[in-house]
C-alpha cells in the first residue's frame, strides 16, 4: 500500500504515518512546516520530506490513498493534483475508520477530560494485557506513539474531538469513527472560531449521540446538565450509562478512591475532575470486559497524560504543576483541583491566553470567576499573538473585567511575569501554570528548580 500525507507534520498525522509505516506501508508526505517532536520521529524512520513545501509531482496514480491534514488549505496544490487524478482522499478520521472496519470501536469525546479518560482506558487495558489499537491526543508513558493500528487487535479506542475533519470536510472528527461505544465527558463552549454560538457547539455532540448504531452504548457525565438531556434522549435502542464523581478522600496530599468491596485505592492523580474521569474510564472498561477489580488495580499506577496536571517538581513545602488547561471549564477545574489537594498551601495560578477563543473579546467573558479558587491569580498574554491571529487588541483592564476578579495580576511581558513569580514566597505554596502555549518561551524547568531552592 502506498499512502501520501498532505501535512504530515501534524500531531496525529505524523503518528498515523509512523503507525502505517510499521504495518509495512510505503509512506510519503509533505508539509510547509515540521517541528519537533514530529521532525525527529519522522527523520528517524526515513519519513521526513527531503524538502519543506508542497510538491504536486509527489502525487501519482499508483497511490492507494491520500490523507489530508487540517493544516493544509483547500487550494493546496497537492490536493488539487490528487483530485485531478481521482485518487481516494481521506481525512485522518476517515482513514482510521477504514483501518478499523472489523473492530469494536470506542470513541471518547467531550469538551474536557477526553485525553485523560482515553489514557486511563488504554493504561487499564495494557496492564491487563488486552490487545487493542488506539488514537490518543497526548504522549503516554509506556506508549511509543499516539496511534497504533494492527490487523490483530479486536478493538480500537479513539480520542475523538469535535473539530472539523479536514479543510474540505467540516464535519466533526468524531462522527467519522462510527463508534459502537461513545463517552461524552462534558460540554463547555470552545472553539469559538469554528462554533460561533453555544447552540452550534452543542449540536456536534447531539449528532454523535444520534449516530450510534442500534445496541450502541452512550456513557455520559450525568452531572452535566446538557449531557443529562442528550444521554436521556428518546432512542430506546441505545443503552445509556451515566456516571458521576467517584467517591474519594484526600489524606496528607494523596487522593484515595473509596470503595465498598476493595477498600481504599491509592492514586497518583488528583482533582474532582479526575474522579469523574476515573468513573467514565471505569464504565468504558467494564463495557470492554474488564472487571472492577482489574480496573482498580490498574488505575493505581496511572501517572496521567503528558501535560495534564504534570508535576514539574516538588519538595516538602512547595510544588510546581503544569497543565494543558486553556478553555474556561478546564481552567476552573484544574485550579480547584490544585487548591483542594493542598488546602493548607497558598496557590499561585497562572493561565496563558493563547488560543483564538481565549483572546476573542466576544468569548473572553466565559472566563468569569474561573480563577477564583487561586490565592494569587495571574493571566499572561502576548499582544503579538493577537496581531498574528488578526484579532482586536485586548487591554489588561479588559482581561480583569472578563475574569471578574479585582485582585487579578495581568502580564503582557514574559520577563515581568518571571520576575513576579520569582519574588513570591514559596514556603507552603504551590505554583500552577496553565496553557496550550509556551508562556512566551518561559523556561519552566529552570523556574521550577529556582522555586524549589528558595
Amino acid at each position: 500500500m502506498q499512502v501520501h500525507f498532505i501535512a504530515i507534520g501534524g500531531s496525529v498525522m505524523h503518528n498515523l504515518a509512523i503507525a502505517l509505516h510499521r504495518k509495512g506501508y510505503q509512506i510519503t508526505g509533505s508539509d510547509d512546516e515540521i517541528y519537533d517532536p514530529a521532525r525527529t520521529r519522522l527523520q528517524k524512520l526515513g519519513l521526513l520530506p527531503a524538502e519543506i513545501g508542497w510538491f504536486p509531482d509527489k502525487i501519482h496514480s499508483n497511490l492507494d490513498a491520500v490523507i489530508l491534514g487540517m493544516h493544509a488549505r483547500k487550494d493546496n496544490p497537492e490536493l488539487a493534483r490528487a483530485q485531478e487524478l481521482g485518487l481516494a482522499i481521506y481525512s485522518y478520521p476517515e482513514y482510521i475508520y477504514q483501518q478499523s472496519l472489523h473492530k469494536q470501536r470506542v470513541v471518547i469525546a467531550g469538551s474536557h477530560g477526553k485525553t485523560t479518560i482515553t489514557s486511563m482506558v488504554l493504561h487499564a487495558l495494557r496492564v491487563n494485557q488486552r490487545q487493542f489499537d488506539y488514537l490518543v491526543g497526548a504522549q503516554l508513558d509506556g506508549f511509543e506513539t499516539m496511534v497504533k493500528l494492527s490487523d490483530e487487535a479486536p478493538l480500537i479506542v479513539v480520542e475523538g474531538d469535535e473539530y472539523p475533519a479536514s479543510p474540505t470536510d467540516l464535519a466533526p472528527k468524531f462522527l467519522h469513527y462510527h463508534p459502537h461505544i461513545a463517552l461524552i465527558s462534558g460540554i463547555a463552549w470552545d472553539h469559538y472560531n469554528v462554533f460561533p454560538t453555544w447552540e452550534s457547539y452543542v449540536k456536534q455532540f447531539e449528532q454523535l449521540a444520534d449516530s450510534l448504531p442500534k445496541s450502541g452504548v452512550l456513557i455520559f457525565d450525568e452531572t452535566d446538565d446538557m449531557l443529562d438531556v442528550i444521554g436521556k434522549n428518546e432512542r430506546v435502542d441505545i443503552r445509556p450509562v451515566p456516571y458521576e464523581v467517584h467517591a474519594h478522600k484526600i489524606v496528607n496530599g494523596q487522593t484515595f478512591l473509596t470503595t465498598t468491596n476493595y477498600g481504599d485505592v491509592p492514586l497518583l492523580v488528583f482533582g474532582e475532575h479526575n474522579m469523574k474521569n476515573i468513573s467514565g474510564a471505569l464504565a468504558v472498561c467494564e463495557e470492554l470486559g474488564l472487571t472492577t477489580e482489574q480496573f482498580y488495580r490498574a488505575i493505581q499506577t496511572f501517572k496521567g497524560a503528558s501535560n495534564r496536571m504534570e508535576t514539574l517538581g516538588k519538595n516538602e513545602h512547595a510544588a510546581v504543576f503544569k497543565d494543558f488547561a486553556h478553555a474556561p471549564s478546564k481552567v476552573e477545574a484544574t485550579t480547584k483541583a490544585a487548591k483542594s489537594q493542598f488546602p493548607e498551601r497558598e496557590l499561585i495560578a497562572c493561565v496563558e491566553l493563547h488560543t483564538f477563543s481565549s483572546l476573542n473579546k466576544d468569548f473572553i467573558g466565559q472566563y468569569a470567576h474561573k480563577l477564583d479558587a487561586a490565592d494569587t491569580a495571574i493571566v499572561y498574554y502576548n499582544p503579538h499573538t493577537l496581531t498574528h491571529k488578526r484579532l482586536a487588541p485586548i487591554e489588561p483592564s479588559d482581561v480583569k473585567d472578563a475574569f471578574k476578579l479585582e485582585r487579578l495580576e495581568v502580564f503582557t511581558d514574559v520577563e515581568a511575569l518571571q520576575q513576579f513569580l520569582r519574588s513570591q514566597s514559596w514556603q507552603h505554596a504551590n505554583l500552577l501554570m496553565m496553557s496550550s502555549g509556551t508562556f512566551g518561551g518561559l523556561d519552566l524547568k529552570t523556574l521550577t528548580n529556582d522555586i524549589l531552592k528558595s
